[in-house]
């Protein structure tokens, strides 16, 4: 496996994502969320959280892409059964909006794999989605 080339998803991980809308830092032009990712490693093997890749969409059909090396500043690896939580915020500005995108893992072989995030909106009130 070419490591600078992800393959398919390894099937073993499961992405739950909380949703928040932060009133308290919202405008009328902007609405601000909190979103709190866990990630499960329901494999065999350890992998290392090394990119992510999102893509943001809003109810006007604004849409923006975040990429970037590992989240929240860290690039953790997660052992066989192992989990990692993170929290971060996004604003879109006309509600509902969208988010989706992928992790890029890799192995103790650098081999690398596209781990999908589950689609979530961003709208008012809390949610759970897995």
């Amino acid at each position: 496996m070419n490591a600078a080339s992800p393959q398919p998803a390894p099937p073993e991980f499961h992405i739950q994502a909380e949703v928040q809308h932060i009133p308290g830092y919202s405008t009328p032009q902007k609405q601000a969320f909190q979103y709190i990712i866990t990630i499960e490693n329901r494999s065999d093997q350890t992998w290392q959280l090394i990119a992510r890749h999102w893509d943001i969409s809003d109810a006007a059909g604004r849409s923006f892409t975040v990429d970037g090396e590992g989240v929240v500043g860290e690039q953790p690896f997660l052992p066989p059964g192992g989990s990692y939580t993170y929290d971060s915020f996004v604003t879109v500005e006309t509600l509902p909006g969208l988010m989706r995108g992928h992790y890029v893992m890799q192995d103790a072989w650098g081999a690398r794999a596209e781990v999908p995030i589950p689609p979530f909106r961003l709208d008012l009130g809390e949610r759970v989605l897995n």
